[in-house]
């Protein structure tokens, strides 16, 4: 079972934390759930979010997306929240302005939701986004084990439970604030 942080708050310095994983590896029912036990001053900066909703721009190398990201998640712990990044963040676009961020912000996770290629789909296929795309566009994005060096990501397999992927968050990120 997974409760919510007792005492969480803004007390300390902010967390930075980043959950990273293919196309329906888990990562928003994650972040989610995470900030619905955390119950402190906690940001969720969507990269789908951003690239999609507010910018409509497409998945691409120096896309204004990770600028922008990068200049939110500052301006939220300079401001005092703890901030939840989550999105796929291919190393090969997004790994230099996340490497930044764990440089300038020591306290920081790093988490990579590993899912195999079927179990996307078929997580895929349960939620409301199938309706908007489906394998052909999650193959193209499909990367595996795209793990990011020099962060001391911790990888989260394929059978751990979203209560089980939360607990850990809150465990590693959030316990200590």
């Amino acid at each position: 079972m997974v409760e919510a942080v007792p005492g969480s708050g803004v007390s300390g310095r902010p967390r930075l934390i980043v959950l990273r994983g293919n196309s329906a590896a888990g990562k928003t029912s994650t972040a989610w759930r995470v900030r619905s036990l955390f119950g402190g001053k906690l940001a969720i900066i969507s990269q789908d979010n951003i690239r999609i909703n507010v910018l409509g721009e497409p998945d691409i190398r120096g896309g204004v997306n990770i600028a922008m990201i990068e200049a939110m998640a500052r301006l939220g712990l300079a401001r005092g929240y703890h901030v939840l990044l989550e999105g796929i963040f291919a190393t090969e676009r997004y790994g230099s302005m996340l490497r930044g961020l764990h440089r300038d912000h020591t306290d920081s996770s790093f988490f990579y939701l590993d899912v195999p290629w079927e179990e996307t789909l078929t997580r895929h296929a349960t939620r409301e986004k199938s309706r908007e795309f489906g394998a052909k566009e999650m193959r193209e994005w499909y990367i595996p084990h795209d793990l990011l060096a020099g962060v001391g990501e911790i990888v989260i397999g394929p059978d751990s439970t979203l209560d089980d992927s939360t607990q850990l968050m809150l465990d590693t990120a959030l316990a200590f604030t």
